[in-house]
């Protein structure tokens, strides 16, 4: 079978465990090798505890702590402790084994002593000593922890038999070997060791809702008793609240009438009957099974309503008008009109409603799409008739939302299925049906499923399946993917029903003609749609919280505000309104002037900010919709967004969880690499047909080679990395496009390998046929030729041997994409699969080159050993033309290498690389570690650059800053500089000091036969040792670059040998007892003494910038997980690939089959905390999941490893339990905000459950992006939507939002102050139409305009420093702090602007006008002016148009508002306020209010800068320092080349020149011709001198062209090479 494939993917060096699955080692340590070791005194081994008369279990309690000294090494240890969350971390428990001579018979023991949090101890036993009262040593060695020592689960339950407690001490190591220095504590201060039941102190949680048979392996009892019991503590403080939030949902159950529906009796019973008319009744309810439709959309019409309600009013700002309006239409409080708020209120949150109910409506009319796709239903043309002859039968199509369960369907090749249906038929061979599961497991093998023995003979046709007569017996719905509980009688024979003959909804029907089968479950009770999130919340961007917190200040200082001014009224009625005759029962009660203070203060909180903020949400949409870097021209797809609510969550994103295939990967499986006779070759056939037109711009609207153009200054690079060394790289070299025939693995950062093409191979081999190496080479290609299964399909109907058909029309079914690129890959070279019966499979060959005739051969197919995931491998008994028979066997390298014939060899060899690799990572762990120290002991943590002045520099101050930054990026961008490949296991010729470059790439085109003899040296082929330690560095190279490796093996049997071997074989394949198990020892017989045929390497090709694209994320401090229902070893190798893992990483796998889980867990928690780790990485299987969410404490213990973890792969995964996960961070790490992305139907429930959902249109289908909030085409693409525009969203909704509470500070803290000049009697200073409009009219335009177009650093600048993301996930650009400086700033400002108004104008003597009008006038246009230059022109970075257009309308829309008051007001309305006229014969006139409006502007502005400016002097953040750098032209050319590959599509559309520029250029074109004509023509200078000898004088010119680059000389050549004029390349003949 084709699925050997899949074991092939190793990620890392050959060790191998017990269960014969490779492991990679860190460079570190080896946590899966068990040593005894001895470090200054103290033993770690096997501890014995005396036996107790029960089960009992080790309990720890601790004295109380007392204070104590701590030395440099425990506090470095605590410092880096105190980093971890302590609101949500758990006790750090550790045990420290020691020495203990167990005397036999003397009965003295050694006791593990446990460290608790806040105690430092160490313990140890001498044989005289109280085993219950370990003494305390002097000296301790803190490495050794709890580091590999923890209890084993349960104390083996055997124990409990016996009455023996043996407490079994793994060994343990320390991490670096080292002591880290003399124990502190104190002999009074030691914890002590109890014993206690475990009963007593760790009871056991209820049975979870996992599946049966997962439940089977979970634990009696944790390994973790203390840690648990501390969860529990924990957990019973929240008591009262769980039982409060039980009784909610049992009352919201009871009034929304929702019952849950109880497990059926024994099942679901289906009767399979075609002519039934009847819909069946659900047992469970008594009602008719639930239809087939599916919902994604989050509301339906009858929730809609109440739900967006609560959405809309969950926002303070909206609860907080809807108080006011109700205050409002309380008649004879407002003194502001009774509907002016609850009017614009409902508009403002019907169109909020209005927007939410159309994104949803979209998703509506994609579920119906998929609701009404057509499938085959068998039905009787005559419903009334009970007939059930086949004639009265037919294949009806009807819509998927029309089926039943009990249906029977028809699918046809490449058809979905539409439901979960059991197999009845199959038309494949040997009744077999290949279903593709991509969409629910992520797998791309096709899985062969069959029909129950019980239906091959009996349901042949039509008529047979109509008579009917099968019961079938179904597990409920459920969720678990990977199981199916059933079974079938038919005619009295009963069959059970498996995942073997279950076909899921999702999946599809792939190389099969047709198959027949029967609903099982329909709809939401399917099992893709079972892992769904039925109710998928509202999503709310958790700015939103910090907003309501703002908005509850502002409600405070509004009361506060009103209760002021009323008690100062209240103080002033007393003292001056009582003795005023003209404010005689003029007095106001208490409660109303309140009332009537706070409807003044009110509009603090603009009553727009949500519907505005809506506005700017809507802009930021579109100009993520119409990015062209985003749009994906091979599927014509944009980025398109579906929602707008959650813009800003981009910016802040801290965690991305990703599927992998059609996410990561392309789902195209190419072969990449071949080792056979110790020499390594690359197949790069698809690279050379690779197209390379499209050259990479290195700059902005610059052509990677321009008109002549040459930088005006380049320095070389160098980093500053010890290991990378010096990186001379120059200009051309930069980001330039490879060579087609360089290939460069996308799991590393190596430079081009030199290895040689396997096209010179078969030109070697067809020049030199009888060398050994040819001869291994040749068998090798036909062992991929033969061992497979796949079978050959011709396009061209009725092709034979005679026709020649085109090779690469042949198409092949294969059941793995792995085995199909093996097959493709012999195709491409010479060795083409070309037809196939039952045991004959013909191979055309071309020995003597594919311009000659082919040759075809006949090897006859004895017997297939088909692969199976105990086996990871498959074989072929092959005879040859000639009569020979050959055994060929492919596999995982752990199975191959055991059953060589040199299998000792292989062994010594396979040790030897592995201590080479080790040896190598462990050096690039320790530079990654020195590096990362480094860099924390540098002053400023978050960037580390220098300091400067924020003015624009001149070109010679940033010569040494563009020379940091330049060494600081490319540290960056690299992390440690990948190694060099040793000569001696790459070079074909292993004498060869270096290893030369290929033929192809030497001058010349023609292979010599001196070139043939220098291509291989022939003594290693015929060297089997070397060729075994060659192959094995090979292997463990390519599965460190991501690729996925086989084995090959071969052997030549004799025909008698073989003969005995087919008969065993043949009872084995016939015996019905334990078949399969009988195989595979039949196997085992034959697959003995093997020769080393070679390894192969096939590449999963990644999505096109995906490695560079997590480089990028894990440098903005983004953690991604990869979380996928693949295999663990696929999943590996594409982390490998994809750079998730790093060839330094220490990996932990956690298995539940190996029981460590819980000391893995607490282990690797020490270990990364203790800061020897370079990079960690956690690798979790489904399974072993379910195992640790059923533990409370194990399962909060992990999620404290997956935090600390860089990245966490979770494999065989379930959507249930990818949901799961992104729930548990999103709870677990509080202020985190989480990006779930897929493509497929498993994905949407991770979707539904992150804070942002984004769905690839891939080759999934579309499932995953309907339901998505934005939806793009590949996964590259997340680079510039969340470090770009998500940093820009949120940016920009930080500045609205803070600049609208700043401008309501400003303007309404005048009217405050005001108070005090009219007795606090709520008279207003602005004139009240004025003062409706200022929110409006006035101000609205420029924190829109400013929320819009806002770029405070430009996009190749956050591009290519992603450290700046973390502006964001910190909450930077909004939050308490920020608020309060903004806030000081409108208090000082309004503060200038009142007190320059009432003391230069309102006291002054000689006004003109000095009503009430003219100075909440001068106030209205002081704060207007201030308000639209601050916003527009001091606060936006990068100037536009919009800018000027946006302060011309604010301020000049006020200057047209008081011309139109001044005409046309009636004083009549507000006789107070003196308007009309006013401003052109009144206060208008008067130069003093003019002047005082100018001084309180500028004064008011002058504060701003002066802040401003010494705050950037002093304190200047990371974005200001940046914006000084990306000022200068070569600086942002830097930039902009390190971000050039997610920029192209945008520069290059800039080549589209607008009428002026190609009008210019043509001016320019013209002049630099005249230039070089005048110079052609220009006469040369002669003089005689001597005999006749003459001289040319020619002049020294600088010739100055366009571009302003000065070039001396006029020589032709010169002129020619740099391109003047028209002599450019391709227009020279």
């Amino acid at each position: 079978m084709g699925g050997d494939m899949d074991i092939s993917g190793n990620g890392g060096s050959l060790g191998r465990g017990e269960d014969g699955v490779r492991r990679r080692r860190s460079g570190q340590h080896d946590e899966l090798v068990v040593a005894d070791a001895e470090r200054d005194g103290v033993h770690t081994g096997f501890h014995a505890v005396q036996p107790l008369p029960e089960p009992q279990r080790v309990r720890f309690s601790v004295d109380t702590a007392r204070p104590k000294k701590r030395k440099s090494g425990e506090m470095l240890r605590d410092s880096m402790d105190d980093t971890q969350d302590r609101s949500n971390s758990s006790p750090n428990l550790g045990i420290d084994t020691f020495a203990a001579s167990t005397i036999s018979g003397s009965g003295v023991s050694t006791t593990p002593v446990v460290r608790l949090p806040g105690s430092t101890f160490s313990a140890a036993a001498s044989s005289g000593s109280d085993p219950a009262s370990p003494v305390s040593p002097r000296s301790r060695n803190r490495g050794l922890s709890m580091r590999s020592s923890l209890f084993a689960r349960n104390l083996d339950r055997s124990r409990s038999i016996h009455g023996d407690s043996v407490v079994e001490m793994q060994p343990i190591r320390a991490v670096d070997g080292t002591n880290d220095g003399p124990a502190t504590g104190k002999k009074g201060s030691q914890p002590s060791v109890s014993i206690q039941s475990v009963a007593e102190i760790a009871p056991m949680p209820p049975p979870s809702s996992s599946p049966p048979s997962l439940r089977k392996v979970l634990p009696i009892a944790s390994a973790l008793p203390n840690y648990q019991a501390w969860m529990q503590r924990k957990a019973s403080r929240h008591l009262a609240l769980k039982r409060i939030s039980e009784a909610y949902r049992k009352a919201r159950k009871a009034l929304l009438r929702s019952q849950e529906i109880p497990p059926s009796k024994d099942g679901r019973h289906i009767m399979l009957d075609p002519t039934r008319s009847e819909p069946m009744l659900d047992e469970r309810t008594g009602k008719p099974h639930i239809s087939n439709t599916i919902r994604s959309s989050k509301y339906t019409p009858w929730n809609f309503v109440p739900r967006q309600l609560f959405a809309q009013f969950s926002k303070v700002a909206n609860f907080y008008f809807l108080t006011i309006a109700i205050l409002q239409m309380i008649p004879g409080l407002s003194t502001t009109g009774t509907y002016t708020t609850i009017i614009p209120l409902l508009f403002f949150v019907t169109i909020s409603m209005g927007k939410e109910g159309y994104e949803d409506f979209r998703r509506h009319k994609l579920d119906m799409l998929e609701n009404d796709s057509e499938a085959k239903v068998l039905r009787p043309r005559d419903t009334s008739s009970r007939s059930v002859d086949e004639q009265d039968m037919e294949w009806t199509s009807v819509k998927w939302h029309t089926l039943q369960v009990g249906d029977v369907v028809k699918l046809d090749r490449d058809d979905p299925a539409p439901a979960d249906i059991a197999l009845i038929r199959s038309t494949g061979p040997n009744n077999l049906a290949y279903i593709e599961t991509m969409a629910l497991d992520g797998e791309t093998n096709l899985k062969p499923k069959q029909p129950s023995a019980a239906f091959v003979s009996t349901y042949t046709s039509l008529k047979t399946v109509a008579a009917g007569g099968a019961a079938f017996v179904v597990e409920d719905p459920n969720l678990d993917l990977y199981n199916f509980d059933g079974k079938v009688t038919v005619h009295g024979e009963t069959r059970p029903l498996t995942t073997n003959e279950i076909i899921y909804r999702g999946s599809v029907l792939r190389n099969t003609p047709e198959i027949w089968g029967m609903v099982t479950h329909c709809g939401e009770e399917c099992k893709i749609r079972m892992n769904s999130n039925k109710n998928p919340r509202i999503k709310a961007p958790s700015l939103q919280a910090k907003v309501n917190k703002v908005v509850l200040i502002i409600v405070c200082f509004v009361i506060f505000l009103a209760l002021y001014n009323t008690i100062a009224y209240q103080v002033w009625h007393t003292t001056e309104e009582n003795e005023a005759w003209y404010l005689t029962r003029a007095s106001v009660a208490f409660g109303p002037i309140l009332v009537s203070f706070i409807i003044m203060f009110n509009t603090m909180i603009p009553l727009s900010l949500y519907v505005s903020m809506e506005i700017i949400k809507l802009a930021q949409m579109a100009w993520m919709n119409n990015d062209i870097d985003m749009y994906d021209e091979v599927s014509n797809t944009p980025l398109e967004a579906k929602t707008s609510t959650i813009n800003e969550e981009l910016g802040q994103v801290s965690y991305v969880f990703s599927d992998k295939t059609g996410t990561l990967t392309e789902n195209i499986m190419t072969f990449r690499k071949l080792s056979v006779a110790g020499t390594a070759w690359l197949h790069d056939s698809d690279l050379q047909e690779a197209s390379d037109s499209d050259e990479m711009l290195l700059h902005k609207k610059r052509k990677p080679k321009g008109k002549g153009k040459e930088p005006v200054h380049r320095r070389s690079r160098t980093s500053t990395s010890a290991v990378s060394g010096t990186d001379q790289r120059k200009d051309s070299e930069v980001d330039l496009p490879r060579k087609s025939t360089q290939w460069v693995s996308p799991g590393t950062d190596a430079a081009v390998q030199h290895q040689m093409s396997t096209s010179e191979m078969i030109r070697y081999i067809q020049r030199r046929p009888l060398t050994a190496f040819a001869q291994k080479a040749r068998l090798m290609i036909l062992s991929m030729a033969l061992c497979h299964t796949c079978l050959p399909e011709h396009t061209k109907a009725g092709a034979s041997i005679d026709d020649n058909e085109d090779d690469y029309n042949i198409i092949y079914q294969a059941s793995s994409p792995d085995e199909s690129a093996l097959v493709h890959a012999a195709r491409e070279l010479g060795y083409v699969a070309y037809d196939r019966d039952v045991s004959t499979l013909t191979l055309k060959t071309y020995p003597n080159g594919q311009e000659a005739a082919p040759v075809y051969e006949s090897f006859e197919v004895l017997d297939v050993i088909e692969f199976s995931s105990k086996r990871k491998r498959m074989s072929v008994v092959v005879r040859f033309p000639d009569g020979r028979i050959c055994l060929m066997c492919k596999g995982a390298d752990s199975m191959i290498l055991e059953r060589l014939r040199l299998a000792n060899i292989a062994n010594q060899k396979m040790a030897e690389v592995e201590a080479r690799v080790d040896e190598r990572r462990s050096m690039e762990a320790q530079e990654v570690l020195r590096r990362k120290s480094s860099i924390a002991s540098l002053p400023r943590s978050s960037l580390q650059l220098p300091r400067m002045s924020l003015s624009r520099p001149s070109m010679s101050r940033l010569e040494p800053i563009t020379d940091n930054i330049d060494g600081w990026l490319a540290d960056r961008e690299q992390d440690v500089s990948s190694p060099k490949m040793d000569p001696r296991h790459y070079s074909p010729r292993p004498s060869a000091q270096y290893v030369r470059p290929s033929v192809s790439e030497r001058a010349g085109s023609v292979q010599t036969e001196a070139d043939d003899e220098e291509l291989v040296e022939e003594s290693l082929a015929s060297n089997e040792v070397a060729v075994i330690e060659r192959c094995l560095q090979h292997v463990n190279d390519f599965a460190t670059e991501g690729l996925r490796t086989l084995l090959y093996g071969y052997r030549f049997i004799n025909a008698d040998d073989y003969r005995g071997w087919k008969k065993v074989y043949l009872e084995a394949s016939t015996s019905l007892v334990d078949r399969q198990k009988r195989i595979e020892q039949a196997g085992e017989m034959i697959e003995q003494q093997l020769e080393l045929g070679g390894a192969t390497a096939i590449e999963d090709k990644l999505q096109k910038g995906v490695p560079e694209t997590i480089d990028r994320l894990r440098r903005a401090n983004i953690h991604t997980w990869m979380l996928t229902g693949d295999k663990r070893e696929t999943a590996i190798n594409i982390g490998h690939s994809c750079r998730l893992i790093k060839d330094y990483s220490s990996i932990t796998v956690l298995d539940t089959e190996a029981g460590d889980v819980e000391q893995r867990v607490a282990s690797s928690i020490l270990s990364v905390q203790s800061g020897t780790v370079a990079h960690s990485v956690i690798v979790v299987d489904g399974q072993t999941l379910s195992t640790i969410e059923a533990d409370k404490a194990l399962h909060v213990l992990f999620l404290d490893l997956a935090i600390l973890a860089d990245s966490v792969i979770c494999c065989r995964a379930s959507p249930s339990q990818k949901a799961s996960l992104v729930h548990s961070i999103r709870k677990r790490v509080i202020h985190s905000v989480t990006l779930a992305i897929g493509d497929g139907a498993n994905d949407i429930a991770m979707i539904q459950e992150a804070h942002v959902g984004i769905g690839i249109t891939g080759k999934e289908g579309l499932q995953a992006a309907r339901v998505s909030d934005y939806s793009i085409a590949q996964f590259r693409f997340l680079t510039k939507l969340l470090l770009v525009h998500g940093r820009w969203n949120y940016i920009r909704t930080c500045k609205y939002i803070v600049c609208t509470f700043y401008k309501e500070m400003l303007f309404y803290l005048t009217q405050a102050l005001f108070q005090h000049q009219v007795g606090y009697t709520g008279t207003s200073l602005y004139e009240s139409w004025s003062l409706s409009m200022f929110n409006t009219l006035f101000t609205s335009l420029v924190v829109i305009f400013l929320g819009i177009f806002e770029q405070d650093l430009r996009a190749p600048t956050l591009i290519a420093v992603p450290e700046l993301y973390n502006k964001g996930q910190r909450s930077a650009g909004f939050n308490l702090r920020v608020y309060a400086g903004w806030m000081f700033m409108a208090a000082a400002e309004a503060t200038i602007i009142y007190f320059t108004m009432q003391g230069l104008y309102a006291q002054a003597g000689f006004t003109r006008d000095d009503s009430l009008f003219p100075l909440g006038d001068m106030t209205f246009t002081a704060c207007v002016v201030v308000i639209a230059t601050k916003l527009q022109l001091i606060e936006q970075r990068y100037h536009t148009y919009m800018a000027a257009v946006g302060w011309v309308l604010a301020v000049g829309g006020w200057a047209l508002w008081n011309i139109i008051l001044a005409v046309t007001y009636t004083n009549a309305k507000n006789p107070e306020y003196y308007v009309k006229g006013g401003l052109f014969h009144g206060f208008g006139k008067s130069g003093l209010w003019w002047m005082v409006l100018l001084l309180a502007v500028t004064a008011t502005l002058a504060f701003e800068v002066a802040v401003r400016g010494l705050k950037s002097a002093f304190f200047p953040t990371d974005v200001e320092v940046f914006q000084t750098l990306e000022s200068d032209l070569e600086i942002r050319k830097r930039f902009e080349e390190a971000s050039a590959p997610w920029l192209q599509a945008g520069w290059r559309r800039g080549w589209k020149k607008s009428s002026m520029e190609l009008q210019r250029d043509e001016e320019v074109q013209a002049r630099r011709e005249g230039e070089v004509q005048e110079l052609l023509s220009r006469p040369r200078v002669m003089e005689e001198r001597g005999k006749g000898l003459a001289r040319v004088e020619t002049e020294e010119l600088d010739v100055v062209v366009g571009d302003g680059v000065a070039r001396p000389g006029v020589n032709i050549r010169d002129m020619l090479a740099t391109r003047f004029g028209r002599a450019r390349r391709g227009e020279i003949a």
